[in-house]
């Protein structure tokens, strides 16, 4: 259920074109490889470059999709649930408050089976204002039954874009995927991604071909019912099983995408934790500075390890209660707030793997980076030298530790 380089047969590797690109074109060009049938969206910072340079691949002819502006975030999903219920491949993008807005129909969106693609570019709400990276948007959407992938860089955005569509209309799922990257970190800085042929992306994600269809007359389907209490817990409880069936689906279409591109991927990124004592779990663009001090400090003698959790939704209990299982001593990175309480999103799920697989190290909860704040190296080894205080003295102190911030 992890990223492994080694497992690749290069010799079946297609030919990837190297461009410079920024994370939000780079997801663009995968929209217009996909092609969906309809695109609904409204501008919001920082997504706005997305829907924009794809608009502009509408308007150049370039795809065939369907784009429809809309006059809110509520109405761009409202408008991909009813595109995708007609049997259309549909995809939109937004950020915070954008994401916010569309809470009530994202329920709608999953709980009617839905597999939309959503392009998530994280950035925090409101108030006091602030339109920079930070994970509050997406964690107050991740209970809404929707899987969540969370990328490191512009390359795993460009790739998460493909996936998503193979992964949300795999016949185990049907669920919407939603597949997050850092606003203005990835989705404003310019990086090289390996771009594949138009064929082989067409080829990987296949023709969509939904079992049920409003438009197909010769076949009467009814969407959205009224679903009293003799049915709705069982339709919730089928949620949970295709959620289920979602973690072997992701490791799947990561194996598949790796034989076709070198890039395996998986639920997962272990990193030097073979041995490790110390031990920090990380998502998104975060997990490549704590990679670079991870080396510092093994260089220095430190035993110490990351784990890059790529997907949240669902969370791979079981996979990170292995990889974690030789860690003394753990910090969760979290960048989203829970107010009152115990712990953070990513905390939480941490804890609960590794209390519910019999595993107890120590673990804090590190919250880092809120509102755009920047996170250095020097702050990530200051994480790993507490952890080090921790192990030496057995005290873990507050659960909750604040990163970089004035006090």
């Amino acid at each position: 259920m992890t990223l492994n380089m080694k497992e690749v047969d290069e010799q079946h590797v297609v030919q990837s074109i190297p461009r410079a690109l920024e994370g939000a074109n780079a997801i663009a060009e995968a929209m217009r490889q996909i092609n969906p049938d309809v695109v609904a969206a409204y501008p919001i910072t920082p997504q706005t470059e997305i829907v924009q340079t794809f608009s502009e691949f509408v308007a150049d002819g370039l795809v065939d999709t369907e784009f429809v502006p809309v006059e809110s975030e509520h109405a761009a999903m409202s408008a991909c649930v009813g595109a995708c219920a007609a049997g259309g491949r549909t995809q939109t993008a937004t950020a915070g408050a954008g994401l916010a807005l569309m809470w009530e129909v994202l329920w709608v969106a999953a709980g009617l089976r839905l597999p939309i693609v959503m392009h998530v570019v994280s950035r925090s709400l409101s108030a006091p204002l602030n339109i920079l990276c930070d994970h509050t948007d997406s964690m107050g959407a991740r209970d809404t039954g929707w899987i969540q992938l969370y990328a490191e860089n512009h390359q795993e955005a460009y790739d998460d874009t493909i996936q998503s569509v193979r992964i949300a209309e795999h016949a185990d799922v049907m669920l919407p995927v939603m597949h997050m990257v850092d606003g203005f970190i990835i989705s404003h800085t310019m990086e090289r991604v390996d771009i594949l042929p138009d064929e082989a992306v067409k080829q990987f994600i296949g023709t969509y071909k939904p079992e049920h269809s409003l438009l197909d007359v010769e076949h009467p389907v009814t969407f959205g019912a009224n679903d009293g209490s003799d049915y709705f817990f069982e339709h919730r409880r089928q949620q949970f099983d295709a959620m289920d069936k979602a973690l072997d689906v992701i490791v799947k279409v990561g194996e598949e995408f790796g034989k076709l591109t070198g890039r395996p991927y998986g639920l997962l990124q272990p990193y030097c934790l073979e041995d490790a004592e110390l031990a920090l779990v990380v998502m998104g663009s975060t997990a490549g500075t704590a990679r670079v001090v991870v080396d510092a400090l093994r260089g220095d003698g430190v035993k110490a390890g990351l784990l890059k959790v790529r997907c949240f939704r669902p969370f791979p209990a079981t996979a990170v209660a292995e990889a974690l299982k030789n860690a003394e001593t753990i910090a969760v990175m979290d960048r989203s707030e829970c107010f009152g309480g115990q712990g953070n999103p990513v905390f939480n799920e941490v804890c609960t793997a590794l209390f519910t697989h019999g595993q107890s190290p120590k673990v804090i909860d590190v919250v880092y980076g809120l509102g755009g704040r920047d996170t250095p190296p020097a702050h990530i080894r200051q994480v790993f030298e507490e952890l080090q205080r921790i192990a030496g003295t057995g005290d873990t102190g507050p659960v909750r530790r604040f990163l970089g911030v004035r006090e």
